[in-house]
């Protein structure tokens, strides 16, 4: 089972973060089958065939949006906000770590020049009204 670091607050996961060296080889989904985003890690040694497939229409209810970042160079500082806007905890993220975002609010940092990060939620994009801004006075600085 790969190691798995979960933001955790009244008994409610927020994030989950995996960090680099965490990876390992085979097939883990670090996400649940309820979750809204499904997020699997591979590691495969050349040579491994993945057999073709084609995901089918298939309709879903889907009412909250949820988000995963992968950190390709750099820093960064992840904030995981409870519903209330309650700062819940500070995450640093760097090089090959990965977190997804599956409640409350979030925020980062930049904490590197030319850091670069891959983001994926799930969609389709409704607009900025999808969002509601946390106000950055609540960016506390804290150490993890």
């Amino acid at each position: 089972m790969i190691n798995t670091n979960k933001v955790v607050h009244n008994g409610r996961v927020f994030a989950v973060y995996i960090r680099s060296q965490d990876w390992e080889s085979g097939l883990h989904f670090v996400s649940k089958d309820e979750d809204f985003i499904q997020v699997g890690l591979w590691g495969y040694d050349s040579g491994k065939k993945l057999g073709p497939h084609k995901h089918v229409i298939n309709e879903r209810k889907i009412n909250i949006t949820q988000e995963v970042i992968f950190v390709k160079r750099g820093k960064l500082r992840a904030f995981i906000y409870e519903d209330n806007h309650d700062l819940i905890k500070t995450v640093d993220l760097g090089p090959g770590d990965l977190m997804i975002t599956l409640a409350g609010g979030h925020g980062y940092k930049i904490l590197e020049d030319d850091t670069q990060v891959l983001e994926v939620k799930n969609g389709p994009f409704t607009g900025l009204d999808d969002r509601v801004p946390i106000d950055e006075a609540e960016l506390v600085e804290e150490e993890n």
